[in-house]
């Protein structure tokens, strides 16, 4: 695809943006209040193992989710999602990583600091072949037309080459923000001579402009700075909670725990979303 070229197929139709005010009768100041401390939780995606070519998209109800071979969206936000888990664990979703950092840049937990000095973060030092015992990976939080969350799609390390040369191809050179086109991400099966595995593949498919776009950014910069600050939560938290100083919640008191809205500018609330506290911590 030329990416160069501004693609609108006949009948696209519009990007349908979350209602940007809801008549609840609560303010945005007591919404924010209500959430201090909080974190949201987003329907998580992963690239499927075994060479699989469909995502599985979580619904209301965990034994029957949703499949897609394509998803179809805008990119609100990426970040790095670096990540360190006892050996045996990388592949539990339940498990919470001994070091995590949502900047690429420092570690929160153990051993934590630096990223760039950090012999986890080196390659060889994984415990078979010749890749990194901490985990890199890219966290994208894709909103769909109509839908009210975005999903959360966690990129491992052998979707990340593609990922940056789509970005670098698609926005970077045309000096273009990710929320200002419509993209399609897809799976690719690969093998690396002994098993299969999927590969993110990514699509652009039209850009956004005039009143639509400047609706798509208002929402998207609002957007990244409420999950840039509940980021800086959780690694607030992750480092209190290896010291011994953070309660969490069991699966008991979380299931029991309350939906609450969510918002951080004014008259622009965004989710009704379960709320887990320290419980689940974000990105995983």
């Amino acid at each position: 695809m030329d990416y160069n070229q501004n693609t609108n197929p006949t009948g696209q139709q519009q990007f349908l943006l979350p209602a940007m005010t809801m008549d609840s009768g609560f303010t945005a100041e007591e919404l924010a209040e209500d959430m201090e401390g909080m974190q949201m939780n987003f329907p998580r995606v992963k690239i499927p193992s075994g060479g699989s070519l469909q995502f599985e998209i979580p619904t209301g109800d965990p034994d029957n989710p949703d499949y897609a071979k394509t998803l179809t969206g805008i990119i609100l936000f990426n970040h790095p999602n670096n990540a360190y888990w006892p050996e045996g664990n990388e592949y539990d979703d339940n498990a919470t990583p001994l070091c995590s950092s949502t900047d690429g840049k420092l570690g929160a937990g153990t051993p934590g600091g630096s990223c760039a000095a950090c012999a986890m973060n080196q390659f060889g030092s994984a415990t078979e072949g010749r890749g990194k015992a901490c985990k890199n990976m890219r966290m994208l939080y894709l909103l769909r037309s109509g839908e009210l969350v975005p999903l959360q799609l966690s990129l491992p390390p052998t979707s990340l080459k593609p990922f940056r040369q789509f970005i670098g191809q698609a926005f970077s050179l045309r000096r273009r923000a990710t929320y200002g086109s419509l993209v399609e991400i897809g799976l690719k099966k690969m093998n690396n001579g002994k098993d299969d595995y999927s590969v993110a593949t990514f699509r652009l498919l039209s850009d956004l402009s005039g009143a639509e776009l400047a609706q798509v950014r208002e929402y998207a910069n609002g957007f990244k700075e409420q999950i840039r600050s509940m980021l800086q939560q959780n690694a607030g938290a992750t480092e209190a909670q290896a010291s011994g100083n953070v309660y969490s919640y069991n699966d008991a008191e979380a299931t029991g725990m309350a939906t609450m809205s969510a918002t951080e500018a004014p008259e622009q609330p965004y989710y009704s979303q379960p709320i887990y506290g320290d419980y689940e911590a974000l990105p995983a």
